[in-house]
């Protein structure tokens, strides 16, 4: 079974969970994201599961799904300690991560580098001018932002859809 055959399924996080070995075989990355907590307030998951609902909440779609899969990658190597942990800098680390992964997967450096562009971009709003520049890589954009967003705290969760819903508006004009 390969990563396509792994992602691009009705209940993907199942799929994720049925073929983990295979997975971890794949991208032995993703065990630092297991278990490790992100001893933040607007997180409640540890990395691997805010990782897996975001999936979860994904449409059938293998450009979203790979994004979302890596967006944290980085996240256990690049994080500021302090009474609450701060991770500036870890869309920057999981996209060169992801770089090296997608790589070393064999994928077509064309397809990595937008992949990676979604990564680097998956905590950066969506601005007027990006969508009149590259609307359909915004709208892509927009739908890992959506998933990642759902994935955080339910209780912090109003400027996140606040923000959703201003997106969605100016990507529909």
């Amino acid at each position: 079974m390969n990563l396509k055959e792994i992602l691009l399924v009705n209940d993907v996080v199942l799929s994720i969970n049925n073929n983990l070995d295979i997975l971890l075989d794949y991208i032995p990355e993703i065990r630092f994201m297991i278990g490790f907590d992100q001893k933040h307030p607007h997180h409640h998951l540890d990395v691997w599961n805010h990782t897996l609902y975001a999936l979860g909440m994904s449409e059938y779609n293998f450009d979203v799904r790979v994004a979302l899969l890596l967006h944290d990658i980085g996240k256990p190597f690049s994080y500021q300690e302090g009474s609450v942990r701060h991770f500036k800098g870890h869309a920057d680390v999981s996209s060169k991560m992801a770089k090296n992964i997608l790589k070393r997967l064999d994928f077509n450096d064309e397809w990595i580098n937008y992949i990676c562009y979604l990564i680097k971009m998956h905590d950066t709003p969506i601005t007027k001018e990006m969508v009149s520049q590259m609307p359909n890589i915004m709208d892509t954009l927009y739908k890992i932002q959506y998933c990642d967003a759902l994935a955080h705290h339910p209780e912090k969760l109003k400027r996140r859809i606040e923000y959703l819903e201003k997106t969605k508006t100016l990507l529909k004009k």
